[in-house]
């Protein structure tokens, strides 16, 4: 059995994964399993065995890019759920302490990894969302919402739905009133600000870093009337001027890099008034630091880091922002994830049109590994919510549930 086969054949125990490789061999592992997928793939040169095993975060995704590895039954979905399923955080087997060397090489990768320097952090924003609005027009929301739907009924709720309510139970966090003033760090199409605006009578700045969601944003908030009290600005949230009775940052954090958590907490703390409040919303990590993916770190989010938990309060603790509450949505990135996959594959012409098809399999292969990270892998989203004083917000969390129904019969 040749070494990609045996790497994989001690992983892959139920359902069956076929390989065929350049010169014709084929090799069978795992077992027909009910309920697990079956896949067959073809390798089609010689270099395709090594250059997954080398480095088997980036090789299998260049390779699926290039065309190199090829599907006879299934899809790269199916692949990449049957190989993470059964490698799940929750399937480890006894712990032993990590050697020296492996743990310093880690945070040297993790701290390098994680330096976002100003003259960087534009360009690492454009390499993403400065794509084409035809792009997330095909598989987002309709209020092109890139974040992490929240949905009461996964097999029920649809996506725009999910969305929806998303943003009524981060507004209700928020604890508004009317007239406030809050600033939106990471604004995105404008969406979440543009929402905010109406369904509690709030003013709202947003501030991003991308040329092409700032034109979407900005007339966005003409078309609704709201441009005098929703305003967009291309501004490093480091440069903005408060105070605010609130912000918000939705997606945005993990642009960040762990070196500006203090940074970016101190900002906040700054910019907010006495008895302001900031709720954070960022993808987040279960098993505490690490780095990013080379795949994601060169093809999706140069730049982009998921903090642990310990990371993200490490920011927070010496700037004087007290948690006040903290939420972990464990699953709901995954069925998010899930909706945006198959709206790609559904819309592949279309996205092979835009593009091409090395540009289509790059996309449909991002979307599937990430939702096996919040299915079986580290990945999660933390909500944390902070005040400058612990006197300002109620001391049970009744307030949440009563605003968040009242945000949701708005619609």
């Amino acid at each position: 059995m040749r070494i990609l086969s045996r790497l994989l054949g001690k992983v892959i125990k139920q359902g069956t994964l076929a390989i065929t490789y350049a010169d014709g061999v084929q090799e069978r592992l795992g077992a027909p399993s009910p309920g697990w997928p079956d896949v067959a793939i073809r390798l089609t040169d010689k270099a395709v065995p090594r250059a997954i095993v080398s480095n088997p975060e980036l090789g299998a995704g260049e390779c699926f890019m290039d065309g190199r590895l090829v599907f006879d039954e299934g899809t790269i979905w199916h692949l990449i759920m049957l190989v993470t399923s059964q490698t799940a955080l929750e399937r480890g087997t006894a712990l032993s302490e990590p050697s020296l060397i492996g743990r310093a090489g880690e945070r040297l990768k993790h701290w390098y990894d994680n330096y976002n320097k100003r003259d960087r952090s534009k360009a690492n924003v454009a390499h993403h969302y400065d794509l084409s609005d035809t792009l997330y027009d095909l598989f987002l929301d309709k209020d092109r919402q890139y974040s992490c739907a929240y949905f009461t009924d996964p097999e029920t709720v649809s996506l725009e739905q999910a969305q929806l309510d998303k943003k009524a139970h981060i507004a209700a966090k928020l604890a508004l009133k009317p007239g406030q003033s809050v600033l939106d760090i990471g604004c995105g199409w404008g969406g979440m600000a543009l929402y905010l605006n109406r369904v509690a009578d709030v003013d709202v700045l947003g501030v991003t870093l991308s040329e092409e969601q700032l034109k979407v944003a900005r007339r966005r908030a003409q078309e609704a009337g709201v441009a005098d009290r929703v305003k967009f600005e291309l501004i490093d949230y480091r440069d903005v001027k408060g105070p605010f009775d609130r912000i918000v940052s939705v997606g945005m954090f993990e642009h960040v890099g762990a070196r500006h958590y203090r940074e970016f907490f101190r900002v906040c703390q700054n910019l907010l008034k006495p008895d302001g409040v900031l709720l954070l919303h960022t993808i987040g990590r279960l098993d505490g630091p690490s780095s990013t993916d080379a795949f994601t770190r060169k093809y999706i989010f140069p730049g982009g880091y998921a903090p642990a938990l310990s990371e993200i309060l490490q920011g927070s603790e010496p700037n004087k922002l007290l948690p006040t509450d903290i939420e972990v949505l464990r699953l709901h990135y995954y069925h998010t994830l899930r909706h945006w996959y198959q709206r790609c594959v559904d819309a592949k012409a279309q996205i092979v049109a835009l593009y091409d098809e090395r540009f289509y399999r790059m996309w449909t292969y991002y979307l599937a590994a990430a939702a096996s990270g919040f299915l079986y892998g580290s990945q999660t989203i933390y909500q944390l919510q902070y005040v400058r004083n612990r006197q300002t917000l109620p001391i049970t969390r009744d307030y949440m549930s009563e605003a968040e129904a009242r945000y949701r019969a708005l619609g």
